[in-house]
């Protein structure tokens, strides 16, 4: 199997994954070190410009032998085999600062100790290969960074000669990914900061419920709606990843599309959607009812009512400004701009305008889970639109903050109702690719990731034949 990776396979669907190249070790038909060479050069190759911070070249080198020597002895290979990992610059590597990718946090001290998922991710066998660039403070979907640059979705850019978002705010993660530099990629998701660069990348990000993950060592955004999770390159994958983060043994839902009730919300979610993702999503909705899905309109009109809950600025808003409030008395000229008016907006948040919410939130969440409790999981477009070009939301706050707003509407539905959800391509080749998301209520993480699955088998064989 030819492992040499490069964004135009990912973005066809068929190029390998971690499962994959696990399995070739674990086989003795390659070595991990060899597999981490071509993992370290695809991170020092143009595609993956600005998508680290910093590197750990030296410590992922370490671990991907460690592998062969164990292997070499006849021990079992772990499950990450070895394999490039990349960590978003939110989540704390032993023996490096943690800065979130800002100006702000350029002198803080290397972290002790290992968050738990990272920790979880190292004794897995994961190489972990760097510190990813982000949004600062993980406060974008779209993923510029005045900072440390902004890397350009390299999914797009071979497809496109326009420089195109990333996504965000895990924009340095699903580079990582897209463009060869790792197999998976630790990032958060607060308002859809995993699914969307997964939707504009063509990748697979899959937002567990936040209770499954520890969030210590993990500099905050919303502690309420905060959720460590992973993009990688499947489904498989992500049911991988996903049970060494939350320490469980995922059991997705192993049922055929013919006994499942799905659902497909008309209220906010189909609404402006450009022309190649209503095409796209449209096209996945017929293949999976032509192989036997029962896909059923739902009004859910509760969604309405998730503008007026955050008009204020929401969660975000209040929680960031008590994490940062006293950071920006001292350096807010250190911050992105766009970042320090967004968190400033929890200023005029009172406490008991934020116990309102709070209240506000149970309730809401109670009326949509009675709504959806007769169906298995939700398919929505993850996003409204394919990756926007890069340069017009440089210069342009409102054009940013509309795009930002536009990106994080569908995604952030599911961190309100303290779901879970995943994103998986749903393009055909050759088209731009577009996030085809499955959600379901807290706790549905394995009917979620089993709904994943059998979609993402119907969809390769419609596409690109039997796999």
């Amino acid at each position: 199997m030819d492992f040499q990776i490069n964004p135009q396979i990912i973005a066809s669907g068929r190029g390998p994954d971690l499962s994959a190249a696990a399995g070739l070790i674990q086989r003795g038909e390659t070595t991990a070190t060899a597999l981490l060479v071509q993992s370290l050069a695809a991170a020092d190759a143009p595609a993956c410009q600005h998508a680290f911070v910093r590197r750990f070249d030296a410590q992922a080198r370490a671990a991907a032998m460690a592998v062969d020597h164990a292997h070499d002895a006849g021990a079992p290979v772990p499950p990450l085999a070895g394999l490039a990992v990349s960590i978003k610059d939110l989540f704390d590597v032993a023996g490096q600062p943690t800065t979130a990718a800002s100006a702000v946090m350029a002198d803080t001290e290397p972290a002790a100790a290992d968050c738990p998922a990272v920790a979880r991710l190292r004794a897995a066998g994961a190489a972990l290969v760097g510190h990813t660039n982000l949004s600062e403070f993980a406060f974008s979907g779209v993923g510029i960074n005045p900072h440390h640059g902004t890397p350009v979705n390299p999914v797009t850019q071979v497809m496109n000669a326009t420089p195109r978002v990333p996504g965000g705010s895990t924009s340095g993660g699903g580079v990582s990914v897209s463009a060869g530099a790792a197999w998976a990629a630790l990032g958060s998701d607060t308002g859809g900061s995993i699914r969307i660069p997964a939707a504009l990348q063509g990748l697979v990000g899959f937002k567990s419920t936040q209770r499954l993950v520890p969030l210590d060592g993990a500099v905050p955004l919303s502690t309420t709606l905060d959720t460590a999770c992973a993009i990688t390159r499947s489904v498989r994958d992500a049911v991988l990843v996903h049970g060494i983060l939350a320490a469980r043994t995922p059991r997705p839902l192993a049922r055929p599309l013919g006994a499942l009730r799905l659902a497909v919300v008309q209220t906010v979610m189909l609404d402006g959607l450009d022309a190649d993702v209503a095409r796209s999503f449209e096209q996945a909705l017929t293949l999976l009812r032509a192989a036997g899905a029962q896909i059923e309109e739902l009004p859910l009109a509760p969604l309405n009512e998730l503008a007026n809950l955050q008009a204020q600025g929401g969660f975000a808003a209040a929680e960031s400004w008590a994490w940062h409030r006293h950071r920006l008395a001292e350096r807010e000229h250190l911050y992105d701009p766009r970042v320090a008016v967004r968190i400033r907006r929890g200023e005029a948040i009172s406490a008991a305008d934020y116990l309102d919410l709070v209240a506000a939130r149970r309730r809401w969440i109670a009326t949509v889970e009675s709504q959806l409790a007769s169906f298995d999981a939700v398919l929505s477009p993850t996003v409204p639109m394919v990756a926007p070009p890069l340069a017009p939301l440089i210069g342009s706050d409102p054009r940013f903050f509309a795009i930002n707003a536009l990106l994080l509407r569908n995604p952030s539905v599911v961190n309100m109702l303290d779901g879970c959800a995943l994103s998986l391509p749903c393009q055909a080749p050759g088209q731009m690719p577009v996030g085809l998301m499955v959600w379901a209520p807290a706790l549905a993480d394995d009917t979620v990731l089993g709904v994943a699955q059998v979609i993402e088998t119907t969809l390769a064989a419609a596409f690109h034949g039997h796999l």
